[in-house]
């Protein structure tokens, strides 16, 4: 038999109270499977900007996935353009794609005529509710960077999301891209919420 013991860091509650502790997790993870790339959401810069100073003098590199351009306004994108020029400046790499797993599909499931849930949501949904919304972060963007071509698919990463803001979910990713979503596995949860 085979097998290796990890230390699993579990949060009292989500939220971004953790950010710091989920970039620490990120790095010390990362530096002891000899990863070079973390992937980390951030919709107004905060996190962020965090993660840029826990990776600092590390030789990881940071990708930031922010959300898209109208996400919460039509034409507008909520990351501030003074803080992505500023990561950007130090070597972060800033991308916006649409949501691997809303995207389109929420069109449809919003529609007054069409309206209902799709299985692109559901798979959404289920990452959500039965580990934890971060996780369902993590997962999108990694996705969404490997279709952005930020990332290998033939290597494992560190993904980190939270909810609704901040950092509280770490994880071990081999990606994948969004058409080929069912070779992504999840290898290892190195931080999450015990409560949701």
């Amino acid at each position: 038999m085979s097998y290796s013991a990890k230390t699993t860091y579990y949060f009292n509650n989500p939220g971004p109270e953790n950010t710091r502790d989920s970039a620490a997790f990120a790095v010390e993870r990362a530096k002891e499977l000899g990863l070079d790339k973390i992937v980390v959401a951030s919709s107004g810069g905060m996190t962020a900007e965090i993660f840029y100073e826990a990776i600092k003098n590390t030789g990881i590199q940071l990708i930031v996935v922010t959300h898209v351009v109208g996400f919460s306004k039509p034409g507008v994108w909520e990351f501030p353009a003074d803080k992505a020029a500023d990561l950007e400046s130090k070597g972060v790499r800033i991308i916006k794609g649409t949501h691997a797993l809303s995207g389109l599909e929420r069109a449809i499931s919003r529609s007054q005529k069409l309206g209902g849930s799709s299985r692109t949501e559901a798979i959404a949904e289920a990452l959500r509710r039965t580990v934890a919304v971060g996780l369902k972060v993590a997962v999108e963007c990694t996705l969404i960077a490997a279709d952005q071509g930020e990332i290998p698919v033939d290597s494992e990463i560190i993904a980190v999301g939270g909810t609704a803001t901040g950092a509280d979910t770490v994880c071990v990713i081999k990606p994948a891209h969004t058409a080929d979503y069912f070779s992504l596995q999840v290898r290892e949860i190195v931080a999450m919420p015990r409560n949701r």
